[in-house]
């Protein structure tokens, strides 16, 4: 069956039923699928309510369950437990062990979820089959690919994510141009635009305050312009910082590959004011993430569904204070770093958000790439957050390997072959790292042979 069909057969199975109870992922791909979940059975007359989950666990579903819904709606959520539901729809991109009828994830149909297609992605193809008419959602299904990052292996959007960035183009919602691939060319002066700059990292300025207004001034910018944003810049201007960046990378060896990398796809709404976080799909999704992961993924909610007048306020004060999280974060992270066998791990304990971990973990892990990289955080209920990131390709399976070693403690898990997560009862970490290193273990060795 193709992955058309299976919309279809979801589209009309939708259709039978009254009420729908949309359960979705707290992050900017989830808040993006809620949001197209919603807007579609909003359209179509039914009637409907939205939860916001950090993982599916039984606590979830049992919450949902005591609603009495007629279906309930799997947005961006990989539900890897047996339900004791039959009315359940799934529109996802993780790889998963369990499998439901009603459920289109480009893992089935042999496409690559990190990539080819997101779970806002796969929500708007069962609401673009809904009605052609909801093809004005693919702009949120553009913002949650790129909050997921499906962008950044290829510096632009591939697969069926391609096709519904066409959608928003030909609907007039996005525009797409080439352009630096560092993330702040709106929001952020140009000297914090290089300081945070990691793929590729800038020999010698990345990292340093000081190193890159020293770059910038060397370059001819006075004091005052380095407060300017990438995007106030001249095409000369920007012409200059980029060839000094690549002089610099192929000075210390790093190749053609890594100077090719600086630059790719930008995908700006139409719609939005340029200089603000809501332009670039980017800052957009960083937005919706530092918003709902602080408790408030109604703003997020309704950003995405244009209630701007208030929402973009009080989200940009979340914005500030994430930023100020993960830099707290970070320097507690390196601190607690801890190297075993087969990965790199910390805990943070109580003293980072768990919502925020993976944030962290994914951030770390491009400065510890040679090994696995697994962060903890104490959640709620006497649960653990796990977060595990990995930036070598072809030798594990991370999604597998989480999903297995929560299991073996009494709790869930699973995710992307390069990025998963769990949670798994406080007191379990080194039962839960030696099965993971186990399984680990062996996926290297059938690897080998």
């Amino acid at each position: 069956m193709q992955i058309i069909e299976k919309a279809r057969e979801i589209v009309e199975f939708i259709k039978k039923h009254d009420d729908v109870h949309i359960v979705t992922h707290l992050d900017a791909d989830g808040i993006c699928a809620g949001a197209i979940a919603a807007r579609t059975l909003e359209r179509l007359g039914k009637d409907f309510d939205i939860s916001f989950v950090k993982q599916v666990d039984e606590a979830s579903i049992e919450n949902v369950l005591n609603k009495n819904p007629d279906v309930i709606w799997f947005t961006d959520l990989g539900v890897n437990i047996d339900v004791d539901f039959e009315n359940i729809v799934i529109t996802d991109h993780h790889t998963t062990v369990k499998h439901y009828r009603y459920s289109l994830n480009p893992n089935d149909f042999g496409l690559d979820g990190c990539v080819a297609l997101s779970g806002a992605g796969a929500t708007y193809i069962v609401s673009k089959s809904m009605d052609a008419r909801n093809k004005d959602l693919s702009h949120l299904a553009v913002i949650g690919a790129c909050g997921d990052l499906q962008d950044r292996r290829e510096r632009q959007l591939v697969g069926l994510n391609r096709e519904i960035l066409s959608d928003a183009i030909s609907a007039g919602l996005i525009n797409v141009t080439k352009d630096i691939q560092y993330f702040g060319r709106e929001s952020k002066p140009i000297f914090r635009l290089l300081l945070y700059a990691d793929d590729p990292v800038i020999p010698g300025v990345s990292g340093s305050e000081e190193a890159c207004i020293s770059f910038l001034m060397n370059l001819g910018f006075s004091r005052k312009e380095i407060y300017r944003k990438w995007v106030e810049l001249s095409k000369g201007e920007k012409r200059k910082i980029l060839s000094e960046i690549a002089r610099r990378l192929l000075d210390k060896g790093f190749g053609s590959k890594s100077i090719r990398r600086l630059i790719g796809e930008v995908y700006l709404l139409n719609n939005e004011k340029e200089g603000t976080e809501l332009h670039d799909t980017r800052e957009f999704a960083t937005l919706l993430n530092s918003t709902a992961r602080y408790g408030r993924p109604d703003i997020a909610l309704k950003l995405c569904l244009g209630e701007k007048e208030n929402s973009f306020k009080e989200a940009r004060k979340f914005l500030n204070n994430h930023r100020q999280t993960l830099s707290t974060g970070l320097q507690l992270a390196r601190a607690k770093l801890e190297k075993r066998k087969t990965l790199n791990y910390f805990h943070v304990g109580n003293r980072v958000r768990d919502t925020v971990v993976g944030s962290i973990t994914s951030i770390l892990s491009k400065e510890f790439s040679s090994l696995p990289l697994i962060g903890f955080a104490d959640g709620e209920n006497g649960h653990v957050k796990v977060s595990a990131r990995y930036r070598n390709s072809g030798e594990i399976d991370l999604s597998r390997a989480i999903y297995l070693a929560a299991l073996s403690v009494g709790g869930t898990g699973g995710g992307h072959r390069y990025a998963a997560g769990a949670l798994i009862p406080k007191g379990t970490e080194e039962m839960f790292l030696d099965a993971l290193e186990k399984e680990l273990g062996s996926q290297l060795s059938s690897d080998v042979l």
